[in-house]
């Protein structure tokens, strides 16, 4: 006998991005142009950014981790990414959240960055 797989509903771990928005693939690739110091590929496809919401209005909310918590640059990448999206035509406004939860692993990182750290 079989029983059909258990649903959980709620708050995903990490809240979907406006992918949908004209400004998403640009902000995208304004984020693929910040690196990890430590790390040879961009924050981006190494998973680091979580969600990229942008409002009607055209204002960037990143909510984004660090490959961990004593990262010395903890302080610094934040600003990072504001330097790097506030130049995109069309926005007006960024902001950046640091978050925790869930952890950063490896398994967050793309293809790509497997490839070029050798992981596959």
């Amino acid at each position: 006998m079989t029983h059909p797989s258990e649903q959980f509903e709620g708050t995903p771990l990490i809240a979907p991005s406006t992918i949908e928005h004209p400004l998403y693939e640009p902000v995208v690739d304004a984020c693929r142009t910040v690196y990890d110091p430590e790390i040879p590929v961009n924050i981006y496809d190494l998973g680091l950014i979580y969600t990229i919401d942008i409002t009607q209005e055209n204002a960037v909310k990143v909510i984004m981790t660090l490959t961990a918590p004593g990262c010395p640059v903890a302080g610094e990448m934040p600003g990072w990414i504001v330097e790097a999206i506030e130049p995109v035509a069309g926005v007006k406004e960024v902001d950046v959240e640091l978050t925790w939860e869930p952890p950063w692993g490896m398994e967050m990182m793309s293809d790509e960055a497997r490839l070029e750290l050798g992981f596959m």
